[in-house]
């Protein structure tokens, strides 16, 4: 028999357990659509620059004068200038294109075929010229009326629809025949050809002309008679919407000078002298 020393007590054994990694399933995190949107933007604000770039004074005018006062009074707030925008300028030598698209314009316009003849379109050394002439019973105000009628409202707003996109500054004038206005004396035809005058440009600026696109109101009553020698006709009494000539541009003024100035850098080869001849 063995002894007490002799029992060996045995060794403790070690149990290892492997655990597989189990794979990932499902969304790896979004910080990869941080850096895309990051990258999306840059490339957004890379092409406004380069489009600023190219474009004229007016557009970084009213753009810079946007992100200074978004709210803020004046021509150049937010996109108003657009609208001025850059429409086709209208030259001197196009306003009887301008003056067939107004004619084609109201032919359209079935409710405006009795009125059509009161409105006469010409160019002047002013500028384009369209005047609404009345009748004895009225067609665009009613007589001694300083508000337009139905038919003159719906005119004043295609006019309205047609200029606005134009560049060209406007003048509205007022004018009445001679005979006198009724009453107490303290309202004649200044005050009402003034009044036509501006309940005019009151609905063309809200039917679609440019904010400060009419430069000049005016009123003249009986001064500027269409038919002096019958100065009571009707035809006398009208409304003048002038589009004026638009100025020529900083690139056509240039262009201008190259192609009518000669050109100075030397004397022609034909008048040049041979510096080896004798004198």
């Amino acid at each position: 028999m063995a002894t007490e020393t002799e029992v060996i007590n045995p060794k403790p054994t070690i149990i290892v357990i492997k655990r597989p990694k189990k794979a990932a399933h499902g969304h790896h995190g979004g910080a990869w659509k941080v850096a895309y949107a990051d990258f999306v933007t840059a490339m957004m604000a890379l092409f406004i620059v380069l489009w600023l770039m190219g474009a004229d004074d007016d557009v970084k005018k009213a753009v810079a004068s946007f992100f200074n006062n978004p709210s803020g009074p004046g021509s150049l707030k937010g996109t108003s200038a657009a609208g001025a925008g850059h429409a086709i300028e209208i030259p001197k030598d196009d306003m009887h294109k301008l003056k067939e698209k107004i004619q084609q314009s109201l032919v359209k316009v079935p409710s405006l075929n009795n009125v059509k003849d009161h409105v006469e379109i010409t160019i002047t050394s002013d500028g384009l010229r369209i005047e609404l002439l009345e009748s004895e019973a009225g067609v665009f105000f009613e007589q001694g009326k300083p508000l337009p009628s139905s038919s003159g409202s719906e005119l004043l707003q295609i006019l309205a629809h047609e200029l606005g996109e134009l560049p060209n500054d406007l003048l509205i004038e007022g004018h009445t025949d001679s005979k006198p206005y009724g009453g107490d004396g303290s309202y004649g035809n200044w005050e009402l050809s003034t009044d036509r005058a501006n309940a005019a440009r009151r609905l063309m600026e809200s039917h679609g002309l440019r904010p400060n696109q009419v430069a000049e109101v005016r009123g003249y009553a009986d001064r500027q008679l269409r038919h002096p020698e019958n100065p009571d006709s009707a035809a006398n009494r009208r409304i003048s919407v002038i589009v004026q000539y638009q100025a020529l541009t900083d690139k056509s003024k240039k262009s201008d000078d190259k192609t009518d100035k000669p050109d100075k850098t030397g004397p022609d080869k034909s008048e040049r002298k041979d510096p080896s001849a004798k004198k």
